[in-house]
């Protein structure tokens, strides 16, 4: 579910910025605002997978660990 959600983050944001597609031909570089974006994105997910963890407690490392070692 975590990871849908950051998945579903990365989308939008892609979106929100235009990704590739809405950039004119001579601009292909790495912009600061993606690399801004990403970096929000990530601190998203993060506080994100901490509320689960203060909020579920062990179940859900005790669920990521069972996926891990199938």
């Amino acid at each position: 579910m975590l990871v849908r959600c950051y998945l579903a983050l990365l989308v939008l944001g892609g979106r929100a910025l235009g990704a590739v597609h809405g950039r004119p031909r001579g601009e292909a570089g790495f912009s600061t605002a993606e690399g801004l974006a990403g970096a929000a994105l990530a601190v998203i997910a993060l506080v994100a997978i901490w509320g689960a963890l203060k909020a579920l407690g062990m179940d859900v490392v005790d669920w990521m660990r069972s996926q891990i070692i199938k």
